[in-house]
């Protein structure tokens, strides 16, 4: 089988490479789609993501969905020719995070495209079938890849306890902000704000159902949300661009007693916060990391129509072209590429 292996910043080599075998509790899977995300184009850019160091050659790509082909000998929930989207995680299942439930923090998570784990830009990925979900006939694969970053935006608004009547900004207007933005509408959100610095991304946005957007490269945000709230400041902030002003912005535009959200990761470690407003106004800061029985539920938007995933795609490629997709991926007003298998 093909696929392509990033062997330095900013190089790709396609390897023939076996065909592999799927073992007993796992299926066989032939990639159908795959999206670019942006840890895929840092890994791309810069070889690594903080501690995580690319250091052999690694397959990138972690927004996958396909066709089974094989099925392990234990496994009963699916058969070939079920159309699947894979769930890129797969904890240990021994941990006490995975014993309460909360599996994405298991520190002994295998995840797709992070080192020394290869991901789905391959022809056939071999993958536990408890984490392989089963799409709706009516469901594309391209919108099965989307089930990922989708699950980040359902994640991120759980954390936030999003509910009926809420008023929430979401911070970046790039595919999880977009996403959160139409998970938030999905759990009840009444009037959602979004904010970037690309225009066309905002426009976006507002085509996607954003109450309110502001550029806040060139207008203030704070004035514009008190004149939405009546002053008050909204329930909840979702950061979702990791930019560093836009982390600091978060305690000026949530209410007393609101939810901060951090989602995005920021290109510092550290990012100044003011505790007195935190203790004072009695805030909850959140972080969000990936996602844990989201899945279903993403499944199950896209099935019922309630979340346009497909279209945040701006365009297709092919594996031989991976080399311009990613260059493709890293312009401004891009939202979402995707890697297609023929």
């Amino acid at each position: 089988m093909r696929a392509a292996v990033l062997t330095e910043p900013h190089e790709f080599r396609l390897e023939d490479r076996p065909r592999p075998d799927p073992a007993v509790d796992e299926v066989l899977v032939a990639i159908g789609d795959v999206g670019i995300c942006g840890s895929d184009v840092h890994y791309y850019e810069h070889g690594r993501i903080g501690d995580y160091v690319v250091e052999e050659p690694l397959v990138l790509g972690h927004e996958a969905a396909g066709e089974v082909v094989a099925v392990g000998d234990d496994v009963t929930s699916l058969e070939a020719g079920d159309r699947v989207a894979l769930e890129p995680g797969v904890p240990c299942r021994r941990c006490a995070h995975c014993k309460r439930g909360e599996y994405n923090l298991c520190p002994d998570v295998t995840f797709m495209a992070t080192p020394p784990h290869d991901g789905a830009f391959a022809e056939f990925v071999a993958w536990p079938a408890d984490f392989t979900y089963r799409l709706p006939d009516h469901v594309s694969t391209t919108e099965g890849a989307l089930c990922e970053p989708l699950s980040v935006g359902i994640h991120a608004c759980r954390r936030g306890e999003v509910e009926t009547g809420d008023t929430v900004l979401v911070a970046g207007a790039g595919p999880i902000g977009l996403l959160v933005l139409a998970a938030a509408r999905a759990a009840g959100a009444t009037d959602v704000l979004v904010t970037d610095v690309v225009d066309e991304k905002l426009a976006f946005a507002d085509e996607r159902g954003a109450d309110r957007t502001v550029n806040v490269a060139e207008a203030d945000l704070e004035p514009v949300v008190t004149e939405c709230t009546d002053g008050e400041g909204v329930d909840v902030v979702i950061e979702a661009s990791g930019a560093e002003p836009s982390i600091r912005s978060t305690l000026d535009v949530v209410r007393r007693g609101g939810v901060v959200v951090l989602v995005g990761l920021a290109s510092e470690a550290t990012v100044p916060f003011d505790v007195l407003d935190v203790v004072d106004n009695e805030l909850d800061v959140r972080g969000s990391f990936r996602y844990e029985n989201t899945y279903p539920a993403a499944i199950d938007l896209l099935a019922d129509g309630a979340v346009d995933v497909g279209g945040l795609v701006d365009f297709e490629m092919g594996l031989d072209d991976v080399d311009d997709a990613f260059q493709r991926a890293q312009e401004p007003a891009v939202v979402k590429g995707m890697i297609t298998f023929e």
